[in-house]
Parts: structure tokens; C-alpha cells; sequence
């Protein structure tokens, strides 16, 4: 059983982008390195062969990733969508929030740091944003240290994704 501590916690689409990303590295990345690899070989002298040594360094890159992702699929706990309870917010949980000073209303997924994606309204439970608004109610106000200064969120809404 792993510790607490080693246990990452990942949505259902955030385990899959994981099983995809290790998949395409064992199999399609790999061939394309050993391939890159025999060709750099035969260039012969493998001391001054620049092609050798970028190709050996991005193996290793890559075998490095593959171990880390290996990792994090043993310790994964996979949250699923049925099992969460809207009543407060948790990993894999949907928030609309209003921005106070700005009246502006944002809508974030609450999700694992592996899966943290700003662009896409993803946020980690890790993130400032993230540790506030865990275990929260719809109707907090949710205060957030920002390098902007503090800024101050109402949770309208919590929902499944």
C-alpha cells in the first residue's frame, strides 16, 4: 500500500492522458530513438558525433519521463465524477466563482497538479486558489494571497464536470 504522501490523486481524463502520454513514449518514441541512435552510429567516432550525443541525452529525457509516469500511474487514486459529492468542493469538482472586485464570474475544474492547465481552467488542488477552495461551500467568500494582492472570490456554484 503507498503512503499517503506517494498517493496522487487524478481525475479519470487526467489518468487517461497519462496511460496515452506513457504508451506513446514506450512504443512510437522509442523506435524513433533507436532509429535516430543507429543512424548517429554509423557516422562512426562516436566521441566528436554531436547527433550520438543529442540522441543519448534525449533517451535519457525520455526514459526518465517514463519511469516518472510509471510512478505516478502506481500511486494514482482515480476520483471519479459519480463519486463526488457537490455539496462542497473537492478534486474533479466544477466551480463558478465571481471575481468580487470585478463582478467578473471564472469557472475552474478542481484538479491534480499533473493535470493542472490554466489555459483550460484547470487548477490544482495544490494551487493558492486550489487549497482555499477545497472542503468550501457555494456561498463562501474565498480570500487569495495573489502577486496582485489579496484577491476575494464568491462560490456560486459547484458542480460534477
Amino acid at each position: 500500500m503507498a503512503n499517503k504522501e506517494d498517493e496522487i490523486i487524478l481525475t479519470p481524463e487526467g489518468f487517461a492522458q497519462l496511460e496515452e502520454e506513457l504508451k506513446e513514449l514506450k512504443t512510437v518514441k522509442r523506435k524513433e530513438l533507436a532509429q535516430r541512435l543507429k543512424v548517429a552510429i554509423s557516422y562512426g567516432d562516436l566521441k566528436e558525433n554531436s547527433e550520438y550525443h543529442s540522441a543519448k541525452d534525449d533517451q535519457a529525457f525520455m526514459e526518465t519521463r517514463i519511469k516518472q509516469l510509471e510512478n505516478m500511474m502506481k500511486y494514482a487514486r482515480v476520483v471519479r465524477a459519480d463519486s463526488l459529492d457537490v455539496s462542497s468542493v473537492s478534486i474533479g469538482s466544477v466551480v463558478v466563482l465571481n471575481d468580487i472586485e470585478f463582478s467578473e464570474k471564472v469557472e475552474y475544474r478542481i484538479v491534480s497538479p499533473a493535470e493542472a492547465d490554466v489555459a483550460h481552467n484547470k487548477i490544482s488542488y495544490e494551487s493558492p486558489l486550489g487549497k482555499e477552495l477545497i472542503g468550501k461551500k457555494a456561498g463562501s467568500v474565498i480570500k487569495v494571497d495573489a502577486p496582485a494582492g489579496v484577491i476575494e472570490y464568491e462560490l456560486l456554484e459547484i458542480r460534477l464536470a
